[in-house]
């Protein structure tokens, strides 16, 4: 599993998967990509997963015919601080999560 940090969540977060491939959007140099374009790099690449905070991505795009799996992290604000209680919940998704599935994660 090749997993991909999306170019809204913090960076810093990458730090909280260790036990994970993962990489993000800038290092990778896909900085300002739109959507569409971003989940065919992801694919020529072979990254499984999109880890996003972009609630609108499963109704803007055919995630399934992408052939990538996303994790939506849904906070109350895109900050390090809102999104680290999410960490446990978001690597419970990362282990089931299959191709074309999107997966919410959020504090209820």
């Amino acid at each position: 599993m090749r997993i991909l940090l999306d170019e809204c969540v913090p960076r810093p977060l990458k730090r909280e998967f260790k036990d994970y491939k993962i990489r993000t959007v800038v290092e990778m140099g896909w900085s300002g990509k739109k959507n569409g374009e971003l989940l065919q790099l992801m694919k020529q690449e072979s990254f499984t997963i999109l880890l996003t905070t972009d609630q609108n991505l499963r109704h803007q795009q055919n995630l399934e015919q992408a052939g990538v799996a996303v994790v939506v992290m849904i906070a109350p604000k895109n900050r390090l601080s809102d999104l680290i209680p999410l960490i446990p919940q978001t690597k419970k998704a990362l282990d089931v999560i299959i191709a074309g599935d999107v997966v919410e994660v959020g504090l209820s």
